[in-house]
């Protein structure tokens, strides 16, 4: 595994700053390590609802994990409020640095991460295609 460290700065998008890392960089594949920081405006899906959630307010990133590649990506967030309170969820775009966002990835050799719409989900889920690198 190869690994590259990111710090987005204030009023960045996270989603889309990685997205655009990884098409930027041409990446088959690759996983959040993690992620430290914080957001002044956050854009979630929670499980099993219809619409997303913004929220307004300042929040630190507990966790961030996922994967990405140039083909996609899928993200979970968790925050804290200035009460410790977490909440989470599927990460959107609309999410904007407050201070900072120190992240750490893990590019995975020999793995491609494309995404296919699944029918029985009726999303684009993640597949795998294992490479000789070659590619």
């Amino acid at each position: 595994m190869q690994t590259h460290a990111l710090r987005l700065h204030p009023n960045q998008d996270l989603k889309v700053a990685l997205d655009t890392w990884a098409g930027d960089q041409a990446i088959e594949a690759a996983c959040v390590l993690t992620c430290v920081g914080s957001l002044r405006r956050t854009v979630l899906h929670f499980a099993d609802q219809d619409q997303a959630t913004e929220l307004e307010g300042k929040f630190e990133i507990v966790s961030l994990t996922g994967t990405l590649s140039q083909y996609g990506s899928h993200y979970h967030l968790s925050l804290a409020g200035s009460q410790g309170r977490t909440v989470g969820g599927h990460l959107l775009a609309g999410c904007l640095i407050y201070t900072t966002a120190e992240i750490v990835l893990g590019v995975l050799p020999g793995l491609s991460f494309r995404r296919e719409l699944d029918s029985a989900t009726g999303y684009k889920e993640l597949v795998i295609v294992e490479s000789d690198g070659q590619d």
